[in-house]
C-alpha cells in the first residue's frame, strides 16, 4: 500500500515550486493581471518550461521530463496556494495526456511544442450548465473522408489563447475527438467574464473542416484518448484546490495571530482554534487523497477513477470550507476587494465546476462501490 506521505523527490519538488511561485506568481500578481484585463504571461509560462514543468507528462525523447501523475499534482498544488495563472493544466497536463494515448509522429511533434512552452491546448468539452462528456451532442458529420463540425461549446478554460483545441464531437456511431488548431476557418471564440479572472472562452462551430488526419485515436472511440487525460486533470484540478485551501487558511491563521479584540488577539479564543484545527484537519485528509490519486495513476491510469473522483470530491468540499471560513474569520475586511480572501474564494467556486462538480464524483464513487 502506498505511503500517504510525500517522497524526497517531491518534497524538493514542492520546495523549488514553492521559492519559484513566491517569487513570480504571488496572489498580487493575480490582482495586477485581473486589473489590466491579462489572462496569459507568456514569460512566465516559458519560464515553467525552462523547469520542465510543461513537460511533467512529456516523455523524455520528446524533450519532456516525465516526472509522472503524482510530481504533475504537486507542482498543481503549489500553484493553488497562489493562484497562480497559466495553461499547466489545459496543456501540460490535460492535452499531453491525451497526446500521450496515441503513438505517431504527429503527437510526438505535439509533446515536444508543448514541453517546450511553444504551443498550448484548451479542451472544449462542455456544451451544457453542467460536466457530462458522455452526452456531448456537437455534430461531426461524414463528409468525404473527413468530418464537418458544427456546434457550440462552452467554459473552454484557457480556450481564447490556446493554439489548439481538443474537441468532443458526435459521429454516426459514438463520439470522436479531434485535435485542430483554433484559428481554423469557422471557428469563432469569445470570451467568458469568470469570476476568478481566467482565461475562458465560449467557441462556435460552423461548418469547421476537420479530416481524418485530424482525429485523435479512432473515430467514434474518443474515451479511449479523452478518459485518461480527464483523470489526469481532474487529479491535478483537486491537488491545485487543495493548494488554493491551504494558502487561505495559512492566510487566515496569520490574521488570528494579528487581529485584537478587546486587548486579546483572536486566535487565543477557543471557538476560532476549533474551527481552525477542523480545517487544518480537512486539508490534510484530502491532500492524503490527493497524493493517493497521483500513486494510482502512476501505477494504473486505466482503473484510477475511484481515487482520482474521491480527490476531487473531497478537494471540492475542502476549498470551500477553506474559503468560507476565511472570510468569516476575517469579519467585515474578508468580503472586500481590497482583501485577497475574495480571490481564492472566487478560484474555489470555478475549480468546483470545472470538470465535474461534487455530485457528479459523489456518483462517479457510488458506482464505482456498487450503490
Amino acid at each position: 500500500m502506498a505511503k500517504l506521505v510525500m517522497t524526497e523527490e517531491e518534497t524538493m519538488l514542492a520546495d523549488m515550486a514553492r521559492v519559484f511561485l513566491d517569487g513570480a506568481m504571488p496572489v498580487s500578481k493575480l490582482r495586477e493581471m485581473r486589473d489590466t484585463g491579462q489572462t496569459h504571461d507568456a514569460v512566465l509560462w516559458k519560464e515553467m518550461a525552462d523547469m520542465g514543468w510543461t513537460g511533467v507528462l512529456v516523455p523524455e525523447s520528446a524533450g519532456g521530463s516525465d516526472m509522472g501523475f503524482a510530481a504533475a499534482n504537486v507542482i498543481a498544488g503549489e500553484m493553488g496556494k497562489t493562484l497562480a495563472v497559466s495553461p499547466f493544466l489545459s496543456s501540460a497536463v490535460i492535452a499531453a495526456t491525451a497526446l500521450r494515448q496515441v503513438s505517431d509522429e504527429r503527437t510526438h511533434a505535439a509533446l515536444a511544442s508543448i514541453a517546450s512552452g511553444d504551443l498550448t491546448y484548451a479542451l472544449a468539452v462542455d456544451e451544457g450548465i453542467k460536466f457530462d462528456p458522455d452526452n456531448a451532442q456537437m455534430e461531426a458529420k461524414a463528409d468525404g473522408n473527413g468530418f464537418r463540425l458544427t456546434g457550440k461549446k462552452q467554459f473552454v478554460v484557457d480556450g481564447t489563447m490556446a493554439d489548439r483545441l481538443l474537441v468532443l464531437a458526435r459521429t454516426d456511431d459514438g463520439l470522436t475527438l479531434f485535435d485542430i488548431p483554433s484559428d481554423r476557418t469557422g471557428i469563432s471564440r469569445e470570451a467568458s467574464n469568470m469570476i476568478d479572472a481566467r482565461d475562458a472562452a465560449r467557441i462556435t462551430f460552423e461548418d469547421v473542416e476537420a479530416t481524418g488526419d485530424d482525429v485523435l485515436g479512432a473515430v467514434h472511440s474518443a474515451m479511449d484518448v479523452l478518459q485518461p487525460a480527464l483523470h489526469a486533470g481532474q487529479a491535478a484540478l483537486a491537488a491545485e484546490m487543495t493548494g488554493l485551501s491551504a494558502g487561505a487558511f495559512g492566510m487566515t491563521v496569520e490574521y488570528l495571530k494579528e487581529r485584537k479584540q478587546f486587548g486579546v488577539e483572536i486566535g487565543r479564543f477557543q471557538a476560532l482554534q476549533h474551527r481552525a484545527a477542523h480545517l487544518w484537519c480537512e486539508i490534510e485528509v484530502t491532500s492524503s487523497a490527493i497524493l493517493h490519486a497521483g500513486r494510482k495513476m502512476d501505477e494504473d491510469i486505466a482503473n484510477s477513477e475511484l481515487a482520482v473522483s474521491l480527490a476531487k470530491a473531497r478537494a471540492t468540499q475542502t476549498a470551500i470550507l477553506a474559503v468560507q471560513e476565511g472570510v468569516q474569520m476575517h469579519g467585515g475586511v474578508g468580503m472586500t476587494d481590497a482583501f485577497d480572501m475574495g480571490f481564492y474564494m472566487k478560484r474555489a467556486r470555478v475549480g468546483a465546476e470545472w470538470l465535474g462538480d461534487y455530485s457528479y464524483h459523489a456518483e462517479k464513487i457510488a458506482a464505482q462501490r456498487g450503490f
